[in-house]
């Protein structure tokens, strides 16, 4: 998180457009995050600001709702109900982590250990939730034991994507540093890009679990978009591999 200018805003109004003319880029977010769960995090920051809420604190809550969800879905059954409630508490808990970032530009800047708190939330909530469904489809899916290797695999590819997306942005934010660079111009998502992430959005991941209920058309939605993720994790890492790559080609050198 990147400081910015003390907030100004009073009331929650004054507060909720502040945060809107400061949203930061657009830059690689798929579609649910970028049209769903940041408006969503910009009215719970603006309420968190109103009751002198730390950025903190809204990780907090985010971890409390996401881990909730997690804990209902391993230790529920397949009803329709357990759909619905972990899906609302996973969203819940989305639109917070969103929140707590866009807070702490509200209030003047993140900190280091803001950002660490937030990562390693991100992390354990990442694992733990294929896991929980690898203990639910277990417990009570009519599936062939094939079928649980699809969370397990669904974990690593996800904990991977993960990994590599922190590790690019560490390592170009070192580059920069040693250098002393300037940071990248700011670039937009397109639709058509946007959607293409629909994959690999953590998002979507929360509403599949509406389908619940039917574990036959969860289970199929489910592996569908671990498929997805894995086919946008392999075109994502020679894309990340160049990026690092370039960053050992000395400065002023132009490539053939």
């Amino acid at each position: 998180m990147t400081a910015t200018a003390p907030a100004t805003a009073r009331g929650f109004g004054p507060a909720y457009a502040q945060l809107r003319a400061a949203q930061k880029t657009s830059k690689g977010a798929p579609a649910y995050s970028l049209y769903v769960n940041r408006p969503l995090g910009r009215v719970l920051a603006a309420a968190a600001f109103q009751v002198g809420l730390t950025p903190n604190q809204v990780t907090g809550l985010s971890a409390l709702a996401t881990f909730s969800g997690i804990i209902w879905l391993a230790a529920g059954s397949p009803t329709w109900l357990t759909g619905v409630g972990v899906c609302l508490l996973l969203v819940l808990g989305y639109a917070l982590d969103s929140a707590d970032g866009q807070l702490a530009r509200l209030r003047g800047g993140g900190s280091p250990a803001g950002e660490w708190l937030d990562h390693m939330f991100d992390a354990a909530k990442n694992a733990m939730l294929h896991l929980a469904v690898l203990v639910i489809a277990f417990r009570h899916f009519d599936l062939a034991l094939g079928w649980l290797l699809v969370p397990i695999g669904f974990t690593v590819v996800t904990a991977v994507m993960f990994f590599g997306m922190l590790l690019n942005d560490f390592l170009a934010r070192v580059h920069r540093a040693q250098h002393d660079l300037p940071a990248p111009p700011k670039e937009g998502s397109t639709p058509l890009r946007t959607l293409m992430k629909i994959p690999a959005d953590y998002g979507v991941l929360c509403l599949v679990f509406l389908a619940l209920g039917a574990p036959l058309v969860f289970s199929t939605l489910y592996a569908l978009l671990g498929l997805g993720t894995l086919g946008y994790l392999a075109l994502a890492l020679p894309k990340w591999f160049r990026d690092v790559k370039a960053l050992d080609v000395p400065a002023g050198r132009v490539s053939a």
